[in-house]
């Protein structure tokens, strides 16, 4: 019984509940990227470069026959990987950088000065007596 409680221990631990959000949350943020650069980016990039479908760009070793399928490399996918990928290093490097600049705000914030102590008080009271019986 003790793996299971240790086990359980390890489970309802709040940081293993955050990374499994954090994993099933980029998985969903995965697929946005995904449709964005497949329905969004590549149409018009494939457009520009004479209409070319990246999902249809592959080089073939060899022909299907005899039902057997083809065999090709498939490269246009490639490229749609990659720009996957630089989104999404370009999102990821901005909300670092979002969280970096919060927490330097939050620390910039200036302290209060800490109350003078009991000693710094009793040798301010008496440098003022001092000055008052200067001045008289």
């Amino acid at each position: 019984m003790g793996i299971v409680n240790e086990f359980k221990q390890f489970v309802a631990r709040g940081n293993v509940v955050d990374m499994a959000v954090g994993v099933i949350i980029g998985l969903a943020f995965g697929q946005i990227v995904s449709s964005l650069v497949s329905d969004v980016v590549m149409p018009p990039i494939g457009l520009l470069i004479g209409g070319v479908d990246f999902g249809e760009l592959a080089i073939v070793l060899r022909e299907a026959e005899n039902g057997v399928a083809a065999v090709t490399i498939n490269y246009g996918l490639f490229i749609k990987r990659v720009v996957d990928f630089l989104i999404i290093a370009v999102v990821v490097f901005a909300a670092i950088k979002g969280i970096a600049r919060l927490q330097r705000k939050e620390e910039a914030k200036p302290e209060e000065p800490a109350a003078p102590s009991n000693e710094e008080k009793l040798l301010t009271e008496i440098r003022d007596l001092l000055k008052v019986r200067q001045d008289d």
